[in-house]
């Protein structure tokens, strides 16, 4: 049995040099183990001294061969021309180095890659698609057909190759499963642009024609994989420090729950790769080299399963060997296909029946092992084999720590039949410095460390161990080699998981909305508490008009009708509950659930350590709407979570703003973006404005990226006209660099005296409605412009992607108003401060609030004017504004004309004599007659406008506490 491998002080498992693609992670050395090349081997140099650096292995684990170049070819490791025509290639993983760098090769090859992975973390991949200058992490072949990409890291896979991908996306919880305290790079290779510098010598180290260069996902330090190796182990965040929320402050038990749960991101409603998605015969790939077309003269292609469940899928990869190839050599090519870097003398071959022939006994009975005598060749050999291991007496296992700051990467033991995970245990507490404690506190665990989902099962304390490796080989086995055994106490983890539900009844008690839970989904009342109510969660405004159905009147040729206004709080509760498996069923059961003919949401929400948070973190809170931009808010939800904790990242069409509040409620002191329209900056603002008393930081500022049609919240703020693909992680230095600025929020009470149905309709008069506003308030012919535009939008959305598109409609249905005259100025009356303003012939009136109105326009105009104050956004005035029809607006617009000052307060009440368009910053409805009262809403906002000059390249933000600078804003006063 050999002794424990001990890691160097500079942690080899807690710190030091970690391992170029896997997750803050460095090679975990066993007990013994030599470093050679082998597929048979992995790194490491024998047992090592506590406070020794360990070595690293000239070449971790490949296969390498020289090869004859037929091609421009270029080397992985310096992303130089490979000049001549010889060059060195990995079999297994397609490695291509020049000889002068073999020695400096410190990448490890795909085959060995699951055993270095540090902390287990599963991917969360998204649909397919074409990413340009993108390699796989696996074969490491470039992305030139559709492939997929995780979420969360800057993986890239064939579909084909996800099976064989590492777990070693970025740990950005703690799970109660090794979390460690330090944090380390986590380095990906083979994502830099072709002019990327290394952190340490400076010399180029990206490439576009090669995966070559790594960076840190975390802090976007950028090295060759040498230099790497030389850098300090631990990671800061780099520039983004003060707004990245540290995997250390954010817990989450997701035992039950798969990452695309715990990152609220939506699964994809294709195929999982490697289950139905394949080609017609059931084939996965070509192996390593993927040569997938007919094989070329005196050779032959076979059909390799690795195991019963890829029988039984008909999930198999093929290899092309020559029609001569001996035994041996198959049995080779087979193991590198499935990535496996075991002793061919362990294995082999086995013929499978063809389909046809179920009986045929020869066939299924041939067999192909790798002895030294076997020199048949393969002509005529069955089409189809499965890959199985030998039996064996007797096994090396390798046994990893589950606690920290141990100092052990794992102990090797020797595995016999008599092995049972008691005995294991027993046998490896020693080892593990843990003489004095007793087995019983212990238990064995074997963890499955899949792409897509990581698996843990406690062994029974009598389960053979022997027999439990035999049947995951016969399972599959690829899977015996993403599979560990853990030694974890046997401590009972007492579950706590936060389900928040909305889309409920507002204003209930918490008593009525646990009574509806328990009638809706039959919630077990021993498991599940009730922790927070959220009784009226304001939404954006929603018109009838927005649904896409066409009425009877369209069908039959009339024009469609003006809808009222249809919105209104939401109610929302936060559940405790402590079973993991209840908490599945809830999260599943709510899902698929609707109360009162509204569909529910469901979201697994993590909880924030904020007792951990340093003192001069200031997270950001990133609210992105994906139906904003064109669509672009899709691609912005990616981008976020990867420079960021995905966990601070939030879509607005799951649930609102109000998960994303909840989760830093308890944050002393961070900072909001929104990715969205001036709509969307209106809905989270109310929201806020909603759940202020519950925050510690009642007064977050709020930043924001425009992806409306108009933005004008975000010109003033000097965020720009709108989001033309800019670099997403200048614009978080933008954000870290800007300024709080105070503007005005103001209350709109809609009063309809008459039903939104007209004269005829028997329904009783609407209650009043409160509307929240930060822009601008257009009556008459502003709206109903707006209007139209969204009926435009939403009966045809695929047409809506283009800015300038959109502003050609808005012009489109501007000239087909030209012609209308309304009156406006004979169907409302003003009064403004308790006073009777008299109207001028107008067809719009306008309430303005910030100095940017209809895409960037100045309706007040910059003329000075004495019976006026200068308006400003934060003075507690609102300034009104009259237009007389579309062709004044089109001048306004153009920068010809402004608008007609009528007037200018803070207390506005409006008359309405029958049915007129109305629309708050930029979302539209007809209001019943009635009367509308506008007012202060209290407390201003904090909005972030963008600095002028450009953001510093180092050091601490300006207002970081540390410096003895103010509080920034948003603390607790």
């Amino acid at each position: 049995m050999a002794a424990a491998a001990e890691s160097g002080a500079r942690g080899w498992l807690g710190g030091g040099s970690p391992r170029p693609g896997s997750p803050t992670s460095s090679p975990e050395l066993g007990a013994g183990s030599r470093s050679r090349s082998g597929p048979g081997s992995g790194p490491g140099s024998g047992p090592e001294r506590s406070g020794a650096r360990p070595p690293v292995p000239a070449a971790p684990s490949h296969s390498f061969r020289k090869v004859t170049l037929t091609k421009p070819t270029f080397c992985h490791l310096c992303s130089d021309f490979i000049w001549g025509l010889a060059g060195i290639l990995c079999d297994v993983c397609n490695f291509m180095s020049h000889e002068k760098c073999l020695k400096h090769v410190k990448i490890p090859c795909t085959s060995v890659a699951p055993s270095l992975v540090r902390v287990p973390v599963a991917h969360c991949f998204g649909p397919r698609g074409l990413w340009k200058r993108r390699f796989c992490s696996v074969c490491r072949k470039g992305l030139e057909a559709p492939g997929l990409r995780c979420e969360v890291c800057e993986l890239h896979v064939h579909p084909d190759c996800v099976p064989f991908a590492c777990s070693d996306c970025r740990q950005c919880h703690q799970d109660g499963h090794r979390d460690h305290d330090a944090h380390l790079h986590h380095w990906r290779e083979g994502i830099l642009p072709s002019g990327a510098r290394c952190e340490l010598c400076r010399k180029t180290c990206g490439s576009s024609d090669v995966p070559a260069g790594v960076r840190c996902e975390w802090c976007g330090v950028q090295a060759h994989s040498v230099c790497s190796a030389a850098l300090a182990p631990e990671c800061t965040f780099g520039r983004l420090r003060t707004l990245v929320l540290p995997p250390a402050c954010v817990r989450l038990l997701s035992r039950n729950f798969s990452k695309m749960h715990c990152f609220r991101i939506p699964e994809s409603a294709a195929p999982e790769p490697g289950d139905g998605e394949d080609s017609a015969d059931g084939s996965v790939s070509a192996g390593p080299g993927r040569e997938v077309g007919a094989p070329e003269s005196g050779k032959q292609t076979l059909k390799i399963f690795d195991g019963s469940d890829a029988m039984q899928r008909n999930h198999f990869r093929v290899v092309t060997v020559p029609r001569l190839a001996r035994s041996q050599e198959v049995l080779e090519a087979a193991l590198r296909a499935y990535y496996i870097p075991e002793d061919p003398q362990g294995f082999q071959l086995q013929a499978v029946p063809t389909p046809a022939q179920p009986g045929h006994t020869a066939a299924a009975g041939k067999v192909w092992s790798a002895g030294p005598s076997e020199e048949e060749g393969c002509r005529a050999a069955p089409e189809a084999w499965v890959l199985r291991a030998l039996p064996r007496t007797q096994e090396i296992l390798k046994i990893y720590p589950a606690w920290l700051k141990l100092g052990v990467a794992y102990v090797s033991i020797r595995v016999t039949p008599q092995s049972t995970a008691r005995s294991v245990v027993l046998e490896v507490l020693p080892l593990l410095g843990c003489q004095a404690e007793g087995v019983e506190g212990f238990q064995l665990v074997e963890v499955h460390m899949g792409s897509r989902q990581v698996q843990r099962t406690v062994l029974a304390d009598e389960e053979p161990v022997l027999d439990r490796l035999r049947e995951i080989r016969q399972t599959s086995l690829r899977q015996m080699s993403q599979t560990r055994f853990y030694v974890a106490e046997n401590s009972v983890l007492a579950p706590r998981i936060s389900l928040f539900v909305g889309g409920l009844p507002p204003g209930l008690s918490p008593q009525e909305y646990r009574s509806l839970l328990d009638e809706a989904v039959a919630s077990k009342a021993a498991l599940v508490t009730v922790s927070h109510v959220y009784s009226a969660q304001g939404e954006p405004l929603q018109t009838e008009a927005r649904s896409g159905q066409r009425s009877p009147s369209e069908q039959a040729g009339q024009p469609r009708p003006l809808a009222s206004p249809r919105w209104g709080p939401r109610g929302a509760v936060v559940l405790d509950v402590a079973c993991f498996a209840e908490a599945e069923r809830l999260y599943m059961l709510v899902r698929d659930t609707a109360v009162r003919g509204r569909p529910l949401t469901a979201l697994v929400l993590p909880e924030v350590l904020h007792t951990k948070l340093a003192p001069d973190c200031r997270p950001l809170l990133v609210f992105v709407n994906p139906r904003s931009g064109g669509l672009k808010g899709r691609d912005l939800l990616c981008s976020f979570r990867k420079l960021l904790n995905p966990h601070q990242v939030f879509e607005l069409t799951s649930g609102g703003p109000l998960p994303g509040l909840h989760v830093f409620s308890q944050v002393p002191c961070f900072r909001v973006l929104v990715c969205g329209g001036d709509g969307t900056v209106g809905w989270v603002l109310a929201a806020l404005e909603d759940v202020r008393h519950r925050l510690a930081c009642p007064e977050p500022a709020v930043a924001i990226l425009p992806l409306g049609t108009g933005n004008d919240l975000g010109r003033v703020l000097r965020w720009g006209a709108g989001y033309s693909g800019e670099d997403l992680f200048s614009v978080l230095l933008s954000v870290d660099e800007a300024d709080a600025v105070l503007v005005d929020r103001w209350t709109i009470l809609l009063d309809a005296h008459e039903p939104a149905g007209g004269e005829d309709s028997e329904a009783d008069a609407e209650p009043p409605k409160i509307v929240q506003m930060s822009n601008y308030c257009g009556i008459g012919i502003d709206a109903e412009l707006s209007l139209d535009f969204h009926q435009a939008r939403e009966e045809e959305p695929g047409k809506f992607t283009s800015r300038l598109h959109n502003k050609g409609v808005y012009v489109r249905v501007g000239l087909q108003k030209i012609s209308h005259s309304r009156s406006l100025h004979r169907a409302l009356r003003l009064q403004v401060e308790q006073q009777e303003v008299e109207l001028p012939s107008i067809e719009g009136l306008i309430f303005i609030n910030i100095p940017s109105w209809g895409s960037g326009a100045d309706l007040w105009g910059s003329d000075s004017d004495s019976r006026f104050e200068k308006p400003r956004m934060d003075d507690g005035l609102l300034e009104v504004v009259g237009v007389t029809g579309v062709v004044h607006m089109g001048q306004v617009q153009s920068g010809l004309r402004s608008g007609i000052r009528i007037a200018q307060g803070s207390y506005f009440r409006v008359t309405l004599l029958k049915a007129t368009p109305v629309q708050v910053d930029g979302e539209p409805w007809v209001q019943a007659p009635g009367h509308l009262i506008i007012s202060a809403a209290g407390p201003k906002v904090h909005m972030l406008r963008k600095a002028k000059q450009k953001p510093r390249k180092a050091g601490p933000p300006k207002d970081a506490r540390a410096d003895g600078a103010p509080a920034p804003e948003g603390d607790p006063k």
